[in-house]
């Protein structure tokens, strides 16, 4: 299954046009494993031929050497592609393995002038929260970010992991063009309040991991035995163990839908989140990452599968039955919050 070039959506309400599928950019420089920085930036070009036009980053990402690597990339296309990256996950110094959580003035003032360095851009086209610090008020933190925007730093703002309250109370300091959350068939959490939220408010909502972090493509079946000791996922509770176990179980329905429309299990998985536009209201914009041209073109031909109700109800009660959490830790998670 093939595709040309991809609809298009809207970031919020006032926001640019993108394709209606991102790139996510994470696993380029870091925690999937070994990379391939040639196979990377064809993969960067052949989404942009596709109408892949929002490439998703974050300073976390390899400590800075995500939005180096794709910064050539950016510059070769700056009129063509969207620039999304984050603040908030910041390196200690006493331990450069750890992150921590920061959503203060000082941190946020720093952080954007780094990124637009690494980047080598005038100007973020869209700037994130990565994560949210309790101990700040919200609205302090997106009143610092408004002033980015005024400033001419950045053009428009998101959050990611947020509740429906932070996401209503960020959105009355300034307007919130773009949500980025976890969801896919395994991990739905945020359909209870935040696209709700997302959907009275105008806002896009950006899906991360919409195929489970290779998981629903059957890529690997658990991470402590198929993945590199410094694969993240060996880290998160649903793909190791028992859990794996009882997840690969789920999948059978996956394959049964991707058999029939003679499309790949990770091929259905996507087209389900991007149907998620038509059944909630709101345009989403899922961001699945790779590393590989062959894979995009695979992910971007996913836009054009239309599933059925009845194999949406086949699908249905895939994400009750998964065990083990999204993360080990939920409290960095909006539902570990509602």
């Amino acid at each position: 299954m093939t595709s040309s070039t991809i609809p298009t959506a809207r970031l919020g309400e006032n926001g640019p046009e993108v394709g209606v599928q991102g790139l996510g950019c994470m696993g380029m420089s870091f925690a999937y494993g070994p990379t391939d920085a040639e196979a990377s930036r064809a993969t960067l070009e052949r989404a942009l031929e596709l109408g892949v036009t929002l490439y998703d980053t974050a300073d976390a990402y390899g400590a800075g050497e995500n939005e180096k690597f794709l910064s050539p990339f950016f510059k070769a296309h700056r009129d063509e592609v969207v620039i999304a990256t984050k603040f908030a996950l910041a390196i200690p110094p006493e331990d450069p393995s750890r992150r921590i959580i920061r959503n203060d003035a000082p941190y946020i003032r720093q952080a954007v002038e780094a990124s637009l360095r690494r980047l080598d851009v005038d100007v973020i086209d869209l700037y994130y929260m990565h994560r949210r610090d309790v101990d700040v008020p919200i609205e302090d933190t997106v009143g610092v970010m408004a002033d980015l925007v005024r400033e001419g730093k950045v053009k428009q703002l998101g959050l990611s992991e947020v509740t429906a309250a932070e996401l209503r109370a960020a959105h009355g300091v300034h307007p919130i063009a773009a949500v980025q959350s976890e969801w896919s068939l395994f991990s739905r959490d945020i359909e209870a309040h935040v696209v709700p939220a997302a959907r009275e408010l105008g806002v896009s909502l950006v899906p991360y991991s919409p195929l489970g972090r290779g998981f629903l493509t059957g890529s690997f079946a658990d991470a402590a035995t198929d993945l590199t000791a410094d694969d993240f996922r060996r880290q998160q509770p649903r793909f190791t163990g028992e859990n794996a176990a009882a997840n690969a179980a789920l999948l059978e329905p996956v394959r049964a839908v991707a058999e029939a429309h003679d499309a790949s299990p990770g091929q259905i998985a996507l087209a389900w989140v991007q149907q998620r536009s038509a059944v909630h209201g709101l345009p989403v914009i899922p961001i699945p990452g790779t590393r590989k041209p062959g894979r995009v073109e695979e992910n971007t031909a996913a836009t054009a599968i239309v599933l059925s109700d009845e194999e949406l109800d086949l699908l249905e009660p895939i994400s009750a039955k998964v065990a083990g959490d999204r993360y080990a830790d939920m409290r960095f998670a909006s539902a570990g919050r509602e």
